[in-house]
């Protein structure tokens, strides 16, 4: 069955259908909840069927060569070439196409024509613009960001005379990459109508737009100069970007210094150095070296499987509308047991009309608990993929949009900055604001049910039905004797499992937390980066054995005979001669300075229990000859104002040096998750060192879940461990 069946047009219909179809073309789908198309869609099986077969039955050889498999190659890339062109609507006669590795290549190749202007460009971009279309400003001679619509209207109205010498660039998106709202397409015609005594050319982001969308260039008089777009967001194979331009602007591109192979008609070097660039098409000129020839294929291949899956872009687009809208609304209606909001919206004023014209399948929010704080992303994030939920959390590359939304200054950011915040860290509020927001993002495989159980998904674990209890008098005293230590547990091996402290015993606690706790990581050996749980969740199958009476941490692989096993010294005979094997590893977005391990053995064994080239780690503690210091965060409010707001040295934990959680609190929690008809969580889930629990001696029914939220600190009888 084809979506050109599907003779009801309704959204039920049309929704019912894509559940069915997705079942058959989309296995990976299955049990997953997959909310990040603006990232990139999923390919269907028809999809690679077809490029299989395509492959297996026919030959194709480079197209800069002559021989019959060349010429084939050849052939039908200029077939695809004409196919996208159509696909978008574009006149042949006036645009042409040129494959790029992905979107934002095919801005840098603009930006670059530009550069190379003997009176160099001015460059305006809106707020929106993704950071690849911001990036452009550092090759301009003069830039401007336009902070909203209307001072780009404006703008066009009275363009200043000023720099006339200059060409003259605007870019802008089509769709924010970030709250999905839609900007003007009439800017493009504008320009052309209205443009200064010099003609300002007009770059159009149509990566977000186009995934599902209809990218309509038939009217010459309203398309932009160029249009840049990313083919793996629409089809999701193959990984392929692409720059539509006017032919009219080819000699914007005449004093393009670089050539490469295919570009050029004849080089001289020797005695003289002199080139022809091919005078031919404007992307004979400008795609260096051998194209991407099976990813064009497939791109065939790709465009004409969606017309079958799917039909029009304009039912994916009416499709999506409707799924985007019932997200947006199913949002806006949670609320707290006190009344309070749960999520904050983005999107201005595009939220008062949501239809498609204002805004597209992406929804940006964050999350408030029942007292109006900001619920870290991070958490989010990790919840969601324990539940099977893919999403995005951060700045997701949109700087003006995100600073525009959460209210956040220049000096703001850049403060974060000093203060540790980079891009993809798990620094998410900062001075009581969040940095980033969470995404989700509908394409073309979306169902009502998706959207449906993502709402759930939120209402099940950050919607607070009842007010939690505040004590009367905060602090350590109204406690004192409730609570014993039920458990502790340190993480030897950060992301690995835990390893439980026998009843009974005294441990050290240090600056840094639990003595050997999160001492050693895993890197990867190409990237030096810390491997964590989220991206590699066979670590939790990793059990680390800390043997005293041997001086070793154990290590056992699941399924694994053996174990291995380091010196829980220092011993410099394990690690290289000089500095120890001091290199640089990141950990949680920060560079640390580790002691990696030579063995091959401990090498091959980790790579081989996680599938991953990687090895052992150790992060030795301040005290020690490490000069690598990492803090924890100082986020967390103080009861009454009290206390002292001073990080505290860490090794390799995420956040704070002891992590502890309360049994009373976990009970309340499992308690509203299986109203909800979840499953209850287990303590270990929560990778906390230390598990408190109240009394067996207290009243029944006198528990005191989330009192911890009022405490300004913790004191620990050496005896009993009761406080």
């Amino acid at each position: 069955m084809s979506a050109n069946n599907v003779h009801d047009t309704s959204a039920e219909a049309y929704n019912s259908y894509i559940e069915s179809m997705r079942k058959e073309q989309y296995p990976m789908l299955h049990e997953t909840l997959y909310l990040d198309h603006a990232g990139t869609t999923p390919y269907s099986k028809r999809l690679m069927d077809r490029f299989h077969t395509e492959m297996m039955g026919s030959l194709f050889g480079n197209p800069h060569s002559a021989s019959p498999s060349s010429q084939r190659s050849t052939q039908m890339m200029e077939d695809t070439r004409l196919q996208l062109l159509s696909f978008c609507g574009a006149d042949p006669d006036v645009f042409d196409v040129v494959f790029t590795a992905n979107t934002t290549a095919a801005i840098k190749l603009v930006m670059e024509a530009f550069r190379e202007q003997d009176a160099g460009f001015w460059y305006g971009y809106h707020v929106d613009s993704h950071t690849s279309l911001v990036g452009v400003r550092e090759a301009a001679r003069i830039h401007r960001c336009f902070e909203s619509d209307t001072e780009v209207d404006s703008w066009i109205g009275g363009q200043d005379a000023a720099n006339h010498e200059a060409a003259r660039l605007f870019a802008f998106p089509a769709q924010s990459n970030m709250t999905g709202r839609r900007l003007p397409l009439d800017w493009c015609r504008r320009l052309r109508q209205e443009d200064a005594p010099r003609r300002t050319y007009t770059l159009l982001d149509a990566a977000a737009y186009a995934s599902t969308t209809p990218l309509d260039l038939s009217n010459t008089d309203t398309a932009p100069d160029f249009t840049v777009l990313s083919l793996y967001k629409i089809f999701g194979f193959p990984d392929l970007g692409a720059l539509i331009a006017r032919k009219d602007c080819a000699p914007l591109f005449r004093k393009r210094r670089y050539f490469g192979g295919g570009t050029v008609d004849m080089v001289v070097c020797l005695k003289e150095q002199w080139h022809a660039t091919k005078s031919g098409a404007l992307h004979e000129q400008l795609e260096d070296g051998t194209l991407p020839i099976h990813n064009i294929i497939a791109l065939k291949a790709a465009m004409e499987t969606q017309l079958e899956l799917f039909g029009t872009l304009e039912k994916v687009s009416r499709h999506t509308a409707c799924l985007a809208r019932r997200m947006r609304e199913g949002l806006a209606k949670l609320k707290h047991g006190n009344g309070k909001q749960v999520a904050s919206i983005y999107g201005g004023s595009a939220l008062q009309h949501d239809d498609a014209n204002t805004l597209g399948p992406i929804v940006a929010f964050n999350l408030q608990d029942n007292r109006s704080n900001w619920i870290s992303n991070t958490e989010v994030e990790k919840l969601a993929s324990v539940k099977g939920i893919h999403l995005r959390t951060g700045g997701v590359c949109n700087p003006g949009g995100i600073a525009h939304a959460l209210g956040l200054s220049p000096w703001e950011m850049r403060e974060n900055f000093s203060a540790g915040h980079r891009c993809g860290n798990e620094n998410d509020i900062m001075n009581g604001k969040p940095t980033g927001v969470i995404r989700v993002s509908l394409g073309a495989t979306s169902t009502m049910s998706d959207v449906d159980r993502f709402l759930h998904f939120v209402d099940q674990f950050f919607v607070e039905e009842h007010p939690r209890p505040s004590p009367s008098v905060p602090g350590v005293c109204q406690t004192q004797g409730r609570f014993h230590i039920e458990s502790l547990t340190v993480y030897p091996i950060k992301s690995c499992a835990g390893w439980q402290i026998p009843n009974g015993a005294s441990w050290e606690i240090r600056q840094e937390g639990l003595a050997w706790d999160r001492e050693w990581c895993i890197v990867h050996q190409g990237t030096g980066k810390a491997l964590s749980q989220k991206q590699h969740p066979r670590m939790a199958l990793l059990r680390p054995h800390l043997d005293f009476e041997a001086g070793a941490l154990r290590i056992m692989a699941p399924g694994a005979v053996e174990s291995i096993s380091v010196p829980l010294s220092k011993d410099p005979r394990c690690f290289a001669e000089k500095d120890f094997a001091q290199r640089d590893a990141s950990v949680c977005g920060e560079i640390v300075q580790s002691q990696t391990y030579t063995s091959p053995v401990i090498a091959e064994y980790l790579t081989k229990a996680l599938g991953v080239p990687c090895a052992l780690a150790r992060f030795p503690a301040a005290s020690a000859q490490s000069a690598s210091v990492r803090h924890s965060k100082a986020h967390l409010p103080r009861s009454g104002g009290m206390g002292t707001d001073v990080p505290s040295p860490i090794l390799l934990s995420n956040e704070s040096p002891i992590l502890t959680i309360s049994r009373s609190s976990l009970n309340r929690l499992n308690e509203q998750i299986k109203a909800k008809g979840g499953k209850a969580a287990h303590p270990a889930v929560f990778r906390a060192n230390i598990l408190l629990a109240e009394s067996p001696l207290s009243p029944p029914g006198q528990e005191q879940p989330w009192a911890e939220d009022q405490w300004r600190g913790m004191r620990i009888d050496k005896a009993d461990g009761a406080w």
